[in-house]
């Protein structure tokens, strides 16, 4: 809460780095970052896209901790701030972006508990930390970004940039194909619209981990309501040109589309979710 409510003047890529080390340091943790232009030598072209237009450098955040267990990863969203990019955001809407981090502090307090408990589990964290920002080098709209996994993205708004900088950090976590991925996001409005600000929704597959939120929620009195990958919707996030699209037009089921989106990077995973909170 309190690396939300900082400022993104205190509160920028940098900064939420250091937290993120604080955090490793705290409970013995091994923690790396890939900075710059070294996301486009490690194959993160979409994290790098988004982030380059700031002089706040973009960034990988990983940490890991444990080593005997069931592998579970936790991937947050770390737009430092979100001014829409080329497609500017309205004053009213930009007025709460430094908020737009809000992922990557959740999944942060996660492993604090997780780790602060000593939970016989394998935890990594993956973080993306960058600002979208305007400049002459920002990305476009109708830009085409080639995405770690390899497949093309056409941006048809920049202000839909939290799904790309995911992407590459859920392919990268797909890679290792833990037995539980997490994905939490201040990802999209529509969530708002559909659900109102104090009740989450979550996306998976997965019926037993489904029924288990369901339950921890329930037992805990922190409410969670879960939406579908209605796979049907699929086509709305197929342009003619790339093979997915940002964001699609025609304004429904927003929050949908942009798990869909997000769900095509975590293909080898057995068990997986998506949280798209405020």
């Amino acid at each position: 809460r309190d690396l939300v409510n900082t400022p993104a003047s205190d509160m920028g890529p940098e900064e939420l780095e250091a937290a993120f080390f604080a955090l490793a340091a705290r409970h013995g943790a091994s923690a790396s970052a890939i900075r710059g232009d070294d996301l486009l030598t490690e194959r993160l072209p979409m994290i790098h896209a988004v982030g380059r237009a700031s002089p706040r450098a973009p960034r990988l955040l990983d940490l890991r901790w444990g080593n005997a267990g069931p592998r579970l990863t936790l991937v947050g969203k770390g737009v430092c701030f979100d001014t829409g990019g080329l497609d500017l955001k309205p004053a009213a809407s930009m007025g709460l972006m430094k908020k737009d981090m809000g992922g990557a502090a959740t999944v942060m307090g996660l492993a604090e508990m997780i780790m602060a408990l000593g939970l016989p589990l394998r935890l990594r964290v993956l973080v993306p930390a960058v600002e979208n920002a305007v400049s002459g080098n920002a990305f476009r709209p109708q830009d085409i970004l080639t995405s770690r996994k390899g497949l093309t993205v056409e941006v048809n708004n920049t202000d839909a940039e939290g799904r790309l900088v995911l992407a590459d950090a859920l392919a990268l976590a797909d890679e290792e194909t833990p037995d539980l991925l997490l994905c939490m996001a201040t990802l999209t409005g529509a969530a708002r619209v559909a659900l109102g600000p104090d009740l989450p929704p979550f996306y998976t597959d997965d019926e037993p981990l489904a029924a288990a939120l369901a339950t921890a929620s329930a037992a805990v009195a922190d409410p969670l309501w879960r939406m579908p990958f209605w796979t049907p919707y699929d086509a709305d996030i197929e342009p003619t040109i790339a093979d997915l699209d940002n964001a699609p037009s025609g304004g429904m089921a927003g929050s949908v589309t942009a798990a869909l989106f997000l769900r095509r990077f975590v293909t080898a995973t057995p068990r997986f979710a998506h949280f798209d909170i405020f």
